[in-house]
């Protein structure tokens, strides 16, 4: 039986997402209720389950002998209970190896990319967390010259406010990152090099802009982070082919 969720799901989806978790909630039921829904052929581990104060909307399980521990984000404590399920068969599937149902993902990104909850979470990365950034100016390029150029050409009143600058890690696998919530765009320290083209960098770090005009969106039970708008303004740069190419040599 596929349909994890039970019917209610169906029936008043809408509805439910707006009743708050009752007081006194056992959260350990939650997931005992959901196990049973998923039919593991298996009998049920103890569950251990807890708010953590977490930076983002972050949860984990790690289930050792027969305990689960489960960290929830406290981001989550006035989630309603449909959501809690829905979390819930999605880490029980991944502990299990199992494929969390349509439904379960479907929900679960409806209230955490909701807009109100979008802005809970980035006001708790702000307040929880730090963005650590080197200069924009490098030893080859500087971020933030780069950053106004293409702002000049590119872009109007839409952009908001942001900080660039070099990752500490010369990372070879994540080139470039924009933090929604402390607002920033970082590119990887390895590629302030003489050997790297100007329109690589500069490719970066609009692509990275975009990110703060177009952020994620729900599909469905898919998370889209680069949505049809997207990719058609990211062709919009010169260079686009060329830089494309160029990663795919460097970045295999």
């Amino acid at each position: 039986m596929r349909d994890l969720l039970s019917t209610d799901l169906h029936r008043s989806q809408t509805e439910q997402l707006l009743l708050p978790l009752r007081p006194g909630t056992n959260l350990a039921g939650v997931f005992e209720r959901v196990f049973r829904r998923l039919d593991l052929r298996r009998p049920p581990p103890g569950f251990g389950v807890e708010f953590r104060p977490y930076a983002g909307m972050r949860s984990s399980i790690r289930l050792r002998d027969s305990l689960a521990r489960v960290h929830i984000s406290d981001l989550l404590s006035d989630a309603p209970p449909l959501v809690l399920e829905a979390l819930a068969e999605i880490l029980l599937c991944n502990v299990y190896r199992r494929r969390p149902s349509r439904e379960a993902r479907e929900c679960y990104l409806a209230y955490v990319l909701s807009p109100p909850i979008r802005r809970k979470t980035e006001a708790t990365r702000r307040k929880r967390g730090r963005k650590r950034l080197l200069e924009a100016r490098g030893w080859h390029f500087d971020l933030a010259e780069i950053l106004e150029g293409l702002k000049r050409r590119f872009f109007r009143s839409e952009l908001p406010r942001l900080r660039v600058g070099w990752t500490s890690r010369r990372s070879r696998t994540i080139l470039g990152h924009y933090d929604s919530a402390h607002r920033t765009i970082s590119i990887s320290r390895w590629l302030d090099s003489p050997r790297v083209p100007r329109y690589l960098v500069e490719y970066l770090v609009f692509h990275e802009m975009l990110h703060a005009v177009y952020p994620v969106e729900r599909d469905g039970h898919r998370r889209v982070v680069h949505s049809r708008p997207f990719h058609a303004a990211e062709k919009k740069f010169p260079k686009y082919d060329q830089a494309r190419r160029k990663l795919k040599l460097i970045c295999p």
